[in-house]
């Protein structure tokens, strides 16, 4: 009788109960043992894992190594790089759900990439330099043109990322555009609602050409992207990097930067030095991080 095997892999899929794991390019489809659910322990895309293989080809989950990061929307584990697909054109992004995903990425250690795509459709100038004066990577790209591809695949390769943004920015279609293998469905943008459909129904990580895995995951409209959750008021600071010159010159310990006087970052923004819009983001996050904490 052919011997179980313990192998070590990376979850690419989540579906229905099934985890599909990639072992060295071979794909091995697995359930998770009992001791997960009576832990109320939930594998994700993106865990590392070791699992036995059974005689049938079949895998089952056994271990979870220890993650370096996690995120609950979208669900995913490991992640290197949150790239924020973000459009000037229908539908438009608002810099706020940029800044959102930012600052929870940056509180997980995971490299921000803002992405605006629909670049042939309309070119959000300021936006653009908005995040690249923040000191974001930043890129203008076009899934139906090209442009931007070769810059987004250099920075894409050899790393683990998810793409997120609202609806209809167009994240499938930037996949499809790297790698036409992909074939992921694509929504039509609803002209009326100024949103697209939602395509994506599950979380994958699809290897790309140049090394590493990228996460096509299901698009958020703004009332899912509350959901998200926040550190806490005292460590948000800490998540806006254009704030990081001026932290600690605050004329009193503790500083929020919302109203105080003697604030060196409400200073820097009256100066210029920080984008006001960057600083409205943040009080905004800040309340929303005071409030939930009440709750807890």
């Amino acid at each position: 009788m052919m011997e179980e095997m313990r192998l070590n892999g990376t979850i690419v899929k989540a579906l229905s109960g099934f985890y599909y794991v990639d072992v060295g390019g071979r794909i091995i489809t697995c359930r998770a043992k009992g001791k997960f659910r009576y832990e109320k322990t939930v594998p994700l895309v993106g865990d590392r894992v070791w699992l036995s293989e059974q005689p049938d080809g079949s895998g089952r989950l056994e271990e979870i190594l220890p993650r370096r990061n996690e995120f609950q929307r979208p669900a995913v584990s490991n992640i290197d790089q949150m790239v924020m697909v973000a459009s000037g054109a229908i539908p438009v992004t608002v810099p706020f759900l940029i800044d959102r995903v930012i600052s929870i990425a940056e509180g997980r250690g995971c490299e921000p990439v803002i992405c605006i795509n629909k670049w042939d459709l309309e070119q959000p100038q300021k936006l653009y330099e908005l995040y690249k004066s923040a000191g974001f990577i930043t890129l203008k790209v076009s899934a139906e043109t090209g442009e931007g591809l070769d810059a987004l695949e250099e920075i894409l390769a050899g790393k683990i990322s998810a793409l997120t943004g609202n609806s209809g920015v167009g994240k499938s279609s930037l996949l499809n555009a790297l790698n036409p293998t992909f074939s992921i469905l694509v929504g039509e943008v609803s002209e009326k609602l100024g949103r697209g459909r939602h395509t994506t129904r599950h979380i994958e990580l699809f290897t790309l050409p140049g090394g590493g895995y990228i996460a096509d995951t299901p698009g958020y409209s703004a009332f899912d992207a509350e959901k998200m959750a926040l550190c806490q008021p005292e460590d948000l600071e800490d998540t806006f990097r254009d704030f990081a010159p001026y932290l600690g010159e605050c004329r009193f310990v503790g500083c929020s930067h919302v109203k105080e006087q003697g604030c060196a970052v409400l200073a820097a923004v009256k100066a210029g030095q920080i984008h006001e819009s960057r600083h409205e983001s943040y009080v905004r996050l800040y309340l929303q991080a005071k409030e939930q904490k009440s709750w807890k």
